[in-house]
C-alpha cells in the first residue's frame, strides 16, 4: 500500500494506555489519519502533538472507516462498543472494528454479532508484546474474523508491528491468545525458579542466563527477561491479573 493509500482511510483507535498510546504513535510516524478516545483524556493529549484528532467519546469515532480498540478487558471493551456512547451504538457505523484487547472468546462474540448485524467486519487482533516491544517495532498480531478484511487491515497491522497471522474465523485469535499466555508465565516462573537454583549451588546469575541463552533452550523471550532477572529489576511489564484475564 503506497503512502497516500495508506492515509486516505479515517482510523480511530479507542484507548491509548501503556500499549494503546505506543501502537498509535507508530501509525502517526507512518502518516496514518488517526483520531483517539481514551477515557482519561490527558493521557492522549500527547498524541495530538504528533498530529491525533482526540475526541470526546468512542461513538464520534463510528464515522470513521477503521476503529481499533485496546481497552482494559472484557467489561471495557463491551461497553467502548455496545454502551450508550459505544462505537457501534450509533446510527453510523465503522467499517470495520479491530479489537486488541486480551479478551475472553464471550465477549468478543457478543460484539461480532452485534458488528455481524450492523455490516461491520470485525477482526480479533490480540497481540503478543507489551509497550517496549511496540516501541521496537516488534510486535506481533494474531487475527481471525473475514478474510477479506483482515487484507485489507493487514497494511496497518504491519506497520504497528512486525507482523500479523491470519488464523482462520471467528474468535479463534482469542484461543490462542490463552495459550500464548499460559506459555509466557509458565515460561518466565522456570526462568526465575532455575536461575534461584544455579545461584544457590554458586553460580552467577549472569553467566547462567548466558550459557542458557546461547544453548538449544535459549530464545528471544529468555534473552529479553535476562538483563532483569541479572539486576533484579522489579519493573514491572504485565501483571498477575491481566494474565489471568
Amino acid at each position: 500500500m503506497a503512502l497516500s493509500d495508506f492515509s486516505q482511510k479515517k482510523i480511530g483507535w479507542i484507548g491509548t494506555g501503556r500499549m494503546g498510546f505506543a501502537m498509535v504513535k507508530r501509525l502517526l510516524e507512518k502518516g496514518a489519519d488517526v483520531s483517539v478516545w481514551n477515557r482519561t483524556t490527558a493521557k492522549a493529549l500527547p498524541l495530538a502533538e504528533q498530529g491525533a484528532t482526540i475526541v470526546q467519546k468512542p461513538s464520534d469515532l463510528a464515522d470513521h472507516d477503521i476503529v481499533f480498540t485496546m481497552v482494559g478487558g472484557p467489561v471495557d471493551f463491551v461497553e467502548v462498543t455496545l454502551g450508550s456512547d459505544g462505537v457501534l451504538s450509533q446510527d453510523k457505523k465503522p467499517r470495520m472494528l479491530i479489537d486488541s484487547t486480551s479478551i475472553d472468546e464471550e465477549a468478543s462474540a457478543k460484539v461480532r454479532l452485534s458488528a455481524n448485524k450492523n455490516g461491520v467486519s470485525m477482526l480479533a487482533a490480540p497481540v503478543s508484546g507489551n509497550a517496549k516491544v511496540v516501541k521496537a517495532g516488534k510486535l506481533t498480531f494474531v487475527v481471525s474474523g473475514p478474510e477479506n478484511a483482515y487484507i485489507e487491515a493487514q497494511p496497518y497491522l504491519d506497520v504497528i508491528g512486525r507482523g500479523s497471522y491470519y488464523v482462520g474465523e471467528g474468535e479463534l485469535s482469542r484461543f490462542i491468545k490463552i495459550c500464548h499466555n499460559v506459555f509466557l508465565g509458565v515460561v518466565i516462573q522456570n526462568m526465575v525458579e532455575i536461575t534461584v537454583l544455579a545461584e544457590k549451588a554458586g553460580v552467577p546469575r549472569h553467566a547462567f542466563l548466558d550459557f542458557l541463552n546461547n544453548s538449544v533452550m535459549g530464545s528471544m523471550f529468555s534473552k529479553y527477561k535476562s538483563p532483569a532477572l541479572v539486576n533484579l529489576d522489579y519493573t514491572v511489564t504485565f501483571t498477575p491479573e491481566l494474565l489471568l484475564k
